[in-house]
């Protein structure tokens, strides 16, 4: 039985960054909108099972509600069995209750915060990532009917591997030697002492930070790695940069509209299965654009560079693959 996933998240969209930067408010009925073109895809390829996160707005039921009558599903829609704290934590149990639920993929709606959620519990289960947050890099823009289509030739093993599906890096953070979270794009060291608005908006604050990749056309604290050395999300390395005076002065777009000067005085790129300290503490550090770690004087932070991160499917190879694969068969 195939089963795809669906973990829509209400919340991305709407931080403070559209207060300090020109960051739009992603509508949460945009995303009903997005759901009800994603079932329809996954209808398409005649995907038996879709599993939900609940969540407060009831993005998935109102997708559903809003079919035309003539628009039968013959699949089976369900919610995940998980009790709903409408946290961040849901996404990750959500994930959780999907992989042991034996879904073949797995969409998400959100950015990259959602996604390092769900991927500390979804496994060898690939992703679809919908970007509908702030500072994207590891979700992106994709019409829904199309990520419906993609989700769906992967969860009935139509292409499971390379191109349709790639790996990907992830940062792990070890404190006092314990690794206690994970981050898919960057881990950045913040010059605070509380973890406050948990958005990052202010080049002032920076210190370190670690990056699986970075682009010049990111929006982000990736940014600035994609002025240096730009990664992309198969390349094999890493980059690790502390911020302060120094021989590099860049502009970069560290949240929507908001391009500032930012001071670099060293940076190096990384080997897979690379370590690095945070040297400047205490400090506050934040996890894919956001402040999640308190790190005190007598702690110790290292940063770890992997590649083995979530599975995430790549829409346009995995629809092209599965067409190849049909007129083959064809003969």
């Amino acid at each position: 039985m195939s089963t795809v996933g669906i973990i829509a998240n209400p919340a991305s969209g709407k931080d403070i960054r559209r207060l300090v930067s020109y960051g739009t408010v992603f509508d949460n009925h945009e995303k009903v909108n997005i759901v009800r073109r994603i079932i329809l895809g996954l209808a398409a390829t005649k995907v038996d099972r879709i599993v939900y996160m609940p969540d407060y707005f009831n993005i998935i039921p109102r997708a559903v509600d809003g079919l035309n009558r003539q628009e039968k599903l013959s699949l089976e829609i369900c919610k995940a069995d998980i009790e709903p704290t409408f946290t961040q934590a849901d996404s990750l149990e959500a994930a959780k209750f999907m992989r042991n639920d034996g879904a073949g993929c797995i969409i998400t709606l959100g950015g990259d915060g959602t996604n390092r959620m769900v991927a500390r519990e979804c496994g060898e289960v690939p992703l679809v990532p919908v970007s509908t947050g702030t500072n994207n890099v590891f979700p992106t823009m994709v019409e829904g009917t199309v990520a419906g289509l993609a989700a769906g030739v992967v969860a009935k093993g139509l292409v499971q591997d390379a191109p349709s599906v790639i790996q990907t890096k992830k940062l792990v953070i070890y404190k006092n030697g314990v690794p206690v979270d994970i981050a898919l794009i960057d881990a950045v060291a913040l010059r605070d002492s509380f973890i406050g608005a948990r958005a990052i908006w202010e080049a002032n604050r920076l210190l370190q930070t670690v990056t699986t990749r970075g682009e010049p056309h990111n929006i982000g604290i990736s940014s600035i790695a994609g002025y240096l050395v730009p990664l992309g999300i198969t390349d094999p390395a890493g980059l690790a940069i502390e911020f302060g005076d120094g021989p590099n002065t860049l502009l970069a777009p560290i949240a929507p509209g908001l391009i500032v000067p930012v001071s670099i005085a060293k940076h190096r790129r990384m080997t897979i299965g690379e370590q690095v300290r945070i040297n400047k503490v205490p400090c506050i550090l934040a996890l894919d654009g956001e402040r999640e770690i308190e790190v005190k004087e007598n702690d110790e932070v290292c940063i770890k560079l992997t590649f083995d991160g979530p599975r995430v499917v790549d829409v346009k190879a995995a629809l092209r693959e599965s067409v190849l694969k049909t007129v083959g068969s064809r003969g």
